[in-house]
């Protein structure tokens, strides 16, 4: 109907992007060590609205434009590098000292620096922004009356296959955490 082909391919492709570790599974992962499970759910949610939003710009040309420019695109790059390096800076700082319960109740306090930590990570991830343009159009057929519909619907599983990887590594990461089953933040 939308010219989608290879459904099972496409899912299995997905699900080895979402295991093989990065930024946002480091993101995701440090910060619910740091500050708990919840402060890891609030990350893997921004991790997923910046998927949404390579979505959509894969979707409507955005990403194609911006690959077509070798400036843009390294600004891209650099930009993720270097808050990536801050992102990883501050949890280093976060997990070198004991987290007292208050600290963890600030983090709670302000899910949405969370979101918008996990949105930039995603954004501004080349790996992530590569697979985009290069992979998502390979399973809509270049005939097919419906292409930006068909983007969009494998964006959106794209996306909730990572949330839901990235709630597993939040579940693992805590639980590890804590030194096993049973105990929770």
């Amino acid at each position: 109907m939308l010219g989608i082909s290879s459904v099972p391919l496409f899912v299995g492709a997905v699900m080895l992007l979402n295991v093989t570790p990065g930024p946002d599974m480091a993101y995701v992962a440090g910060q619910t060590i740091a500050r708990g499970r919840q402060a890891g759910i609030r990350s893997a949610f921004g991790v997923a609205i910046g998927g949404s939003m390579h979505t959509l710009a894969c979707a409507f040309g955005l990403s194609a434009l911006i690959a077509a420019s070798p400036t843009a695109f390294a600004v891209i790059r650099w930009v993720g590098a270097a808050y990536l390096v801050y992102i990883g800076l501050q949890t280093l700082r976060a997990t070198a000292r004991t987290a007292p319960p208050a600290d963890r109740a600030d983090a709670r306090s302000l899910p949405g620096s969370l979101l918008v930590r996990g949105f930039v990570t995603n954004v501004t991830n080349p790996k992530v922004f590569l697979f985009y343009i290069a992979f998502l159009p390979q399973f809509v057929s270049p005939d097919s009356q419906h292409q930006t519909a068909a983007l969009l619907v494998l964006g959106a599983m794209l996306v909730m296959l990572g949330l839901l990887t990235d709630c597993v590594i939040v579940y693992l990461s805590r639980t590890a955490a804590d030194g096993g089953i049973g105990r929770d933040t």
